[in-house]
């Protein structure tokens, strides 16, 4: 099972929900995310929150419209995402696709990008998914990025303190077996040159973020 989570971000930085329809099994709205989903005209299978950014008149729309309804406290312990995440992982899925977790307060941002090493301890492939950024954890090993969009910006940035012997092939800018730590800059900004871009490592954890710049696209 595909799960696509909507929270609330800023709206001018949400992707296009309807361009994942074919993707996601399972849509859950988290909080204002909810609403987001209603108003691109997408079937909500779950809403979780505290509805704290919504109106009482949509809140109600939100509830009539979804099958499960689950409604939080406003002061706990975690965040809707996070409560939406949880709900989500009881499904069993193989894959979640965050959207509307990025913009806006940066604390949230930070940990809503912690929330995908949550689901690797998992084995559950999770993704951030803004109109702009697609970002994904590694562990070690080695993968394949098919050249879907050419020109489209391809980084890596350490997770954990240190990823090792980390190889990258058909790339712009190679690598071979370099160690990177916190604070590197130096796989910003590559771009895949072949048909498809392999990068492997052999200890800690990636990020990886896809990435368009608007002004050259």
């Amino acid at each position: 099972m595909r799960i696509g989570i909507v929270a609330g971000g800023p709206k001018e930085l949400l992707a296009n929900l309807l361009a994942f329809q074919h993707q996601i099994d399972f849509w859950i709205g988290a909080d204002l995310g909810a609403k987001y989903l209603l108003d691109a005209g997408i079937d909500i299978h779950m809403a979780v929150g505290d509805f704290d950014s919504v109106s009482v008149h949509d809140k109600e729309l939100i509830k009539a419209a979804t099958p499960r309804f689950v409604l939080y406290p406003t002061e706990k312990d975690e965040t809707d995402l996070e409560l939406a995440i949880r709900l989500a992982l009881e499904q069993e899925p193989d894959s979640i696709q965050l959207f509307g977790v990025t913009g806006g307060r940066l604390d949230h941002e930070l940990a809503n990008i912690h929330l995908l090493y949550r689901l690797m301890k998992r084995n559950v492939f999770g993704e951030i998914v803004d109109h702009q950024n697609q970002l994904s954890l590694y562990k070690s090993g080695k993968y394949h990025i098919k050249n879907v969009h050419p020109g489209q910006y391809i980084s890596f940035i350490p997770f954990s303190q240190m990823v090792k012997n980390l190889t990258l092939k058909g790339f712009y800018y190679p690598l071979d077996k370099i160690t990177i730590e916190w604070g590197s800059t130096l796989c910003i900004s590559n771009q895949i040159i072949d048909e498809q871009g392999t990068f492997s490592f052999t200890d800690g954890i990636l990020i990886m973020i896809k990435s368009v710049d608007p002004l050259k696209s």
